[in-house]
């Protein structure tokens, strides 16, 4: 195919690129590590293409893909595509994969089926495999047999496949509200970062670079599902343990769901190590579904009602929980306004970035210095987060 145009555009996922010819749409990249590589991409698959404004046909287009992206509803269907040089069974692939709504999955043999091609599953998913339309033709909604991740081209792998089934899972509304405001801030951001702002004009500067507050809550139907993330999570960058997770996840049927309890217990040490678990995680993986099969830790809804204080008590009785995996549930998942994970790298970095020091707080300066934030600390420290890429 070729492209008389291309642009970059900031999604909820980062830096996607869109390019178009006269007809229509002919490719949507997902992020790379940075600009360079993804205009490098579209460069090579589209010799001559310049970089400049989307025409209105394609801004309408990167709007719906954007607003898809932040779990709204967006858009995509009447997105004009330019498949002219695309074979005619990957185009019937694609249009039926068009079809398949956001927060709902067919597998490869089911959409052979839609286009009357029972028993080329494997052809279905070369189709796909050769999608240039990442979102628009949404291939990240087909999966293997039995519910499994199956493969994903796009940049970011299978990892970037879990992470937009995700997204559109909560869109769907497959996991509903567990407890009375479940999903919202029990707090009010403008008050809190006014708050911050009269209380700590270095942290003011950060908030105004950065802009408004703007944090993503999971919504994991249980605890199990919080801290089992969490423990992969531990002591590795946000990349690998994406990556890490993402394999765990496929291991089993429903993977954008995350694992159950009763499917870790079942997998084998061989099999979890495989997904890139270290052996300190898979026991404490271990522990955790045991301890939620006997019925040792809280429900969400449970949760909700316990103090800060008392939960932590309670779920690092866990193998491998400590207060911070804790933290993160506090914040992440039940939205509580006063947490500051003082042992946090993150933090502790994007304390440093923001007061211009050369040295890291230890946690226990970052706690009392931190005193100051209450009872907003929870935004403080995201504030933080950001400020550590500065």
């Amino acid at each position: 195919m070729t492209a008389t145009g291309y642009a970059l555009f900031d999604t909820a996922i980062g830096r996607c690129a869109i390019a178009w010819s006269e007809r229509g749409v002919v490719s949507v990249q997902l992020p790379e590590a940075r600009d360079a590589a993804t205009r490098a991409r579209i460069e090579k698959n589209f010799p001559g293409a310049r970089e400049t404004a989307p025409p209105s046909p394609v801004q309408r287009a990167l709007e719906g893909i954007g607003a898809l992206l932040r779990g709204e509803r967006g858009e995509l269907d009447e997105i004009a595509l330019d498949l002219s040089r695309v074979p005619p069974f990957h185009r019937r692939v694609y249009e039926a994969a068009r079809a398949i709504p956001p927060g709902e999955t067919l597998t490869y043999g089911e959409l052979a089926s839609r286009i009357g091609e029972p028993g080329k599953a494997r052809a279905v998913g070369q189709a796909l495999g050769r999608n240039p339309l990442a979102i628009v033709v949404p291939c990240h909604r087909v999966l293997a047999a039995n519910g499994r991740l199956g493969g994903f081209s796009a940049n970011g792998g299978v990892t970037a496949k879990l992470r937009l089934l995700n997204i559109e899972g909560a869109l769907a509304g497959e996991q509903p509200a567990l407890f009375e405001g479940d999903g919202a801030l029990g707090f009010d951001p403008a008050l809190a970062v006014a708050h911050l702002r009269a209380a700590d004009p270095e942290l003011a500067r950060v908030v105004d670079r950065v802009g408004p507050f703007a944090l993503e809550l999971k919504r994991t139907s249980s605890i199990f599902g919080m801290l089992a993330e969490a423990i992969v999570y531990q002591q590795l960058t946000g990349k690998a343990a994406a990556t890490i997770y993402a394999r765990v996840c496929a291991l089993f049927p429903r993977a954008h769901r995350g694992p159950t309890p009763q499917q870790i217990l079942r997998a084998s040490d061989e099999k979890l190590r495989g997904a890139g678990l270290s052996r300190a995680k898979v026991l404490a993986l271990r522990d955790l579904a045991r301890k939620t099969v006997d019925g040792a830790l809280p429900t969400l809804a449970e949760a909700r009602d316990m103090e800060d204080a008392a939960l932590v008590e309670r779920l690092t009785e866990v193998r491998g929980v400590g207060r911070w995996t804790v933290e993160m549930l506090l914040i992440f998942r039940l939205a509580r306004p006063d947490v500051l994970p003082a042992d946090d790298y993150g933090i502790r970095k994007g304390f440093a970035v923001a007061y211009r020091r050369r040295a890291l707080p230890t946690a226990k300066e970052l706690a009392r210095l931190g005193e100051k934030w209450a009872p907003y600390r929870t935004v403080a420290s995201w504030y933080l987060w950001r400020a550590a890429a500065f």
